[in-house]
């Protein structure tokens, strides 16, 4: 499976399929005010300024998942519900953890929604263990958005484990 760098052409794209996915995984168990937020719009505003960071699966200007990497975090991770149980989230990702370890963390982790039980049973397959929860400051445009999510880490010093390999 190919994983390569998004480019700016596909941003409506990956947008289209981060407001989708999102939708689908938190509407309905995160306050309201903060979905108000998630707007195709703000996804569009959210993947420009991490496109340098983004690595896809699919052919060229048709993504069919996206991982997102923000200094020792596993920032954004999405598939699209055709491509859910294919491979895809488990290549993205392997190449997150792997692009972590050559940049030098020891420790990755990830945010995970209280409650987005599908998110936490693919973490844990995958070797990551729920530490406890934490406090994400999240950002909608009208300022910081304190949420309670269950914080994930990975020790990336270990050898790679047989689920990992792509």
């Amino acid at each position: 499976m190919e994983i390569r760098a998004a480019n700016e052409g596909e941003i409506e794209q990956l947008a289209n399929l981060w407001h989708e996915g999102w939708h689908d995984a938190h509407a309905s168990i995160v306050p309201a005010e903060l979905a108000k937020f998630r707007t195709l719009e703000s996804f569009r505003e959210r993947l420009l300024e991490a496109l340098p960071d983004i690595r896809v699966v699919g052919p060229p200007d048709a993504p069919v998942g996206f991982c997102i990497v923000k200094d020792a975090e596993v920032y954004q991770l999405y598939v699209s519900a055709g491509s859910r149980r294919s491979g895809v989230a488990s290549a993205l990702i392997a190449n997150a953890e792997a692009r972590l370890a050559a940049s030098g963390v020891k420790t990755a982790w990830l945010a995970c929604a209280i409650g987005n039980e599908r998110a936490a049973r693919f973490y844990e397959k995958h070797g990551w263990s729920r530490v406890g929860t934490m406090v994400n400051r999240l950002d909608p445009s009208s300022g910081h958005y304190p949420l309670e999510v269950w914080r994930y880490e990975k020790s990336l010093t270990q050898p790679p484990q047989e689920h990992a390999a792509v």
